[in-house]
């Protein structure tokens, strides 16, 4: 049977064919279509959004608690249908299928958290200075969504912005990556059957600068209302600086360059299993994946020698199987991670696996499991010796790659986890609480972890980085309803008169000469 295509999905209708062609290939092998894509033109995007915005205005009419019940469809069908959306993760990016039941499992947390907050977009009762006057405000759906989603997180990440927009009552136009497009139709279809209509979720296939240049468009001819863009932090960068051209403020989830930071007095098996799986879980490709271990000199070569032995041993191979990661997302990343390996210079220490490079059977790797040939496998690489000059140090290397640099004081520690200038995720391992607390303090990471890894994050704690990493804005809990409402404000005066704030104000004249009398205190 043949991989279908799938095109872009505009107001009510898929696009009608011509478009450029896209196959999305599983990774793990290479002859595998998953899927095949027609790229839209840069006019699509703009279109969704004009769709969107013609549905908006009678999907925010839709009262909030019911537009809960559609969130809690999507949590439902995604529950039933656990499995198939997971297997078709593994297939479409190579993530390792244990991951890809966590990955769906938190559509469903999110889904499950959203369906109260239908019932509780508060606004507030405020008291006026005047008598005869009340003063509201009110949650407001700023409009048209513009989503612009990676795929190394195809289904869950998506989740933390579609379910609160479509809540909050905005349109939605989402472009996902296109090597993760099936993942997407399947999540879109799921939304669809849940009672969300098509023109309210439209669905744009892309590629990169054709997705740009179709923002640029639909922002030029007011069209969207508010951008979020999970992705690199140099394109996150020129979203940005798009978005503020038009006086907009857009949640970017970028990118990160995670340190991990091992004390003096650390659990050092506890820290070896944290730093395995944040450091090369899903081949190091999570926004959240440790960059730069940070490890007290007094128990840095103990450290290194357990973390080099238990990378070694580590499965690595076929995705579907037990293994701490599968191949490289695309070919790509694997091309980017090749320009990294290249930065290996004479004064690092190169442990972790027999070599570096592209698992071949001339570049074996010991205990993989499957065929190498048939995927983009890579040789997980430990860098002991790591100079905070090193690019490998100061970049995000996106692969299976870890750095170790030495520190004596905590405050060294600090200053050269904030040195790459990133600030997502942070974590310390340490038994002393003044320590945790005095890094949480001096960190620049939007969260932190104690005697945890970097990745994990949790469907009701606020998502997001400073720095190179975003720009303040946060994803998941309640937090992320400041990105897709507006505060209103509304004044009632049913006094029969008019009256003006600041002027027509009752007084209340203290009597600041008063002192305290002699019988109550007071020295006279």
């Amino acid at each position: 049977m043949g991989a279908t295509t799938w095109r872009s999905v505009v107001g009510s209708d898929e696009e009608p064919p011509g478009g450029t062609e896209y196959l999305s290939l599983n990774p793990a092998r290479l002859d595998d279509v998953v899927a095949r894509v027609e790229l839209s033109d840069a006019d699509a995007l703009p279109r969704a959004a004009e769709a969107a915005r013609r549905a908006q205005r009678e999907w925010a009419a839709v009262p909030a608690p019911v537009r809960g019940r559609a969130v809690a469809g999507l949590g439902r069908l995604v529950e039933a249908n656990k499995r198939d959306l997971a297997e078709l993760v593994t297939r479409e990016i190579g993530k390792p299928l244990t991951e890809a039941l966590g990955e769906v499992q938190e559509i469903i947390d999110t889904c499950d958290f959203f369906v109260g907050e239908g019932r509780r977009l508060y606004g507030h009762t405020v008291p006026s200075e005047m008598p005869d006057k009340q003063l509201f405000t009110f949650r407001t759906p700023v409009g048209v969504a513009a989503i612009l989603t990676a795929g190394n997180f195809p289904v869950a990440v998506p989740s933390w912005y579609l379910v609160p927009a479509l809540l909050a009552g905005n349109a939605v136009v989402w472009k996902p990556a296109e090597y993760a497009a099936a993942a997407a139709r399947a999540v879109a279809e799921l939304a669809w059957r849940a009672g969300v209509p098509r023109g309210v979720l439209n669905l744009v296939y892309a590629d990169g600068p054709t997705a740009f240049t179709g923002l640029e468009r639909a922002l030029e001819a007011g069209a969207v209302d508010k951008v979020g863009f999970t992705g690199s932090s140099a394109v996150g960068r020129r979203i940005g600086e798009l978005c503020g051209r038009h006086l907009q403020s857009p949640c970017l989830e970028l990118g990160g360059k995670n340190p991990m930071v091992v004390a003096a007095d650390a659990d050092l098996d506890l820290a070896v299993e944290g730093a395995l799986f944040s450091g090369w879980g899903t081949g190091g490709q999570r926004c959240t994946s440790l960059g730069n271990l940070v490890v007290h000199r007094d128990v840095h070569d103990e450290f290194v020698d357990r973390l080099d032995a238990a990378l070694r041993e580590a499965a690595i191979g076929d995705p579907t199987g037990d293994v701490l990661y599968g191949p490289m997302l695309d070919r790509k990343f694997a091309e980017g991670f090749e320009r990294v390996l290249d930065s290996i210079g004479p004064h690092h220490r190169v442990l972790g696996s027999e070599s570096t490079g592209r698992i071949t059977v001339s570049n074996p790797r010991k205990g993989f499991r499957g065929d190498p040939a048939t995927g983009l496998y890579y040789h997980p690489v430990l860098l002991d010796g790591v100079r905070s000059d090193d690019p490998v140090f100061l970049e995000e290397t996106f692969g299976p790659v870890v750095g170790v640099s030495t520190f004596d004081s905590l405050d060294e520690a600090v200053e050269l986890g904030n040195l790459p200038g990133y600030g997502l995720s942070a974590a310390i391992y340490t038994g002393d609480p003044a320590t945790a607390f005095r890094f949480r303090q001096g960190t620049s990471a939007g969260m932190v972890s104690v005697n945890n890894s970097t990745s994990g994050a949790e469907a009701h704690l606020p998502f997001g980085g400073n720095g190179k990493s975003g720009n303040g804005g946060r994803l998941s809990g309640t937090w992320v309803l400041d990105q897709f409402t507006r505060w209103q404000s509304l004044n009632w005066d049913f006094s029969g008169k008019l009256q003006k704030a600041q002027m027509d104000v009752a007084a209340v004249e203290p009597d600041f000469e008063f002192r305290l009398p002699p019988e109550l205190g007071g020295s006279r």
